[in-house]
């Protein structure tokens, strides 16, 4: 499926604000004849004038777009900051990013094989470590080994998921991480916000993963339970549960913080995610509780925040055009900016377009069209 503006909608909207198609295209900034070509499906509108239209018209994006046969319809996935909740307008713009990606498609290297796909989802203890066990056969890691970045970021290139490091800043963006699956071919665009914490960016990868693994779940609510519950799983499974669990009642309760901040650590996690893994092994198992309670854990994990993933990257910040679009590469094996290479040069596309499809500023995106057309 591919989106049109919904003209009839537009149009009614229109009516019940006294506005022409001329007033409109004021509001927003653009010609007549951009308008007039939206509501004849010859063009639709880049992601920032879809905001505009929408929020003009006060239409949300079922009203406003309508959906007609084409080649793809992507699907999208937040991993939203703390509670923080998605607008209308985050989904609308991940849905516009989405659809600008189909065009970059064709200057991707091919990609062979198919994903791997998990047809049992359910978040029972059980079916979890299931999952994960045969995911760390997999990736050739034992059961209470370290799961490396490494590792993490192999099975997303082995799994048509092509990495987007971005930074989206610490405290102004609403999202960790963005991901686009384009259905026709089984790829996905998966954005990481680099402007993260250090011990929380393995879970949310690995978050990242199992909705690479349950494109079936993709946007749905269960579809997130279940990456949540995978992630924790893969990262500190039974196995490393059992160990931390046995040297936490050791260590009693003066100690058993300390314990747990020590796997952490040792596993480039946070604190909750260990503290978490544990509890629900003792419940599985029907073993005494720890001699701490999650306010305790929570409020060490904050008192011991590591520095973000940017910052250790790219040291002096910030990262220069060049440092960044090189980390793409031979940090998390992207191919996204020789894609864009190619694309500009078979197409000369414009700073615009990067713009848009990343969703940064227009600054940002003007240096990168520059980096990556040499």
């Amino acid at each position: 499926m591919h989106k049109v503006i919904h003209s009839d909608a537009v149009k009614a909207a229109l009516q019940q604000r006294g506005w022409t198609q001329k007033e409109l295209a004021a509001r927003l900034g653009v010609t007549a004849q951009a308008v007039t070509n939206w509501f004849s499906g010859k063009d639709f509108p880049r992601p920032d004038k879809l905001l505009k239209l929408a929020a003009a018209l006060r239409l949300p994006f079922e009203q406003l777009v309508k959906q007609e046969p084409s080649g793809f319809e992507p699907i999208i996935a937040f991993r939203t900051k703390a509670n923080v909740k998605t607008t209308d307008a985050h989904v609308l713009k991940a849905r516009a990013m989405g659809t600008m990606l189909g065009p970059l498609l064709e200057f991707l290297e091919p990609m062979s094989g198919l994903p791997r796909t998990m047809a049992d989802t359910s978040t029972g203890y059980a079916n979890l470590q299931a999952n994960a066990s045969e995911v760390r056969k997999t990736l050739g890691v034992g059961e209470a080994a370290v799961l490396q970045y490494e590792d993490l970021i192999g099975e997303f290139a082995a799994n048509r998921a092509v990495l987007v490091p971005v930074m989206w800043g610490h405290l102004q963006s609403h999202r960790n991480a963005l991901h686009i699956l384009l259905p026709q071919t089984r790829t996905t665009f998966i954005f990481l916000n680099l402007d993260t914490h250090l011990e929380d960016f393995k879970f949310w990868m690995a978050h990242e993963l199992a909705h690479v693994y349950t494109p079936q779940l993709a946007g749905a609510d269960e579809g997130e339970d279940f990456a949540d519950a995978f992630a924790g799983a893969l990262l500190f499974p039974q196995a490393l549960a059992e160990q931390a669990y046995a040297k936490g009642m050791r260590a009693g309760r003066q100690g058993v913080v300390s314990v747990l901040d020590e796997f952490a650590q040792a596993h480039s996690i946070s604190l909750n995610t260990v503290f978490s893994q544990i509890s629900l092994f003792v419940r599985h198992a029907g073993l005494p509780s720890l001699p701490c309670d999650e306010k305790e854990v929570h409020a060490a994990r904050m008192m011991t925040r590591g520095a973000l993933v940017s910052q250790t990257l790219f040291q002096p910040m910030p990262a220069s055009p060049e440092r960044y679009t090189a980390a793409a590469k031979n940090v998390f094996r992207s191919q996204f900016f020789e894609a864009l290479r190619r694309m500009i040069k078979s197409k000369n596309t414009g700073a615009g377009y990067i713009q848009q499809v990343m969703d940064i500023p227009m600054q940002d995106a003007l240096a990168l069209h520059e980096q990556v057309s040499r």
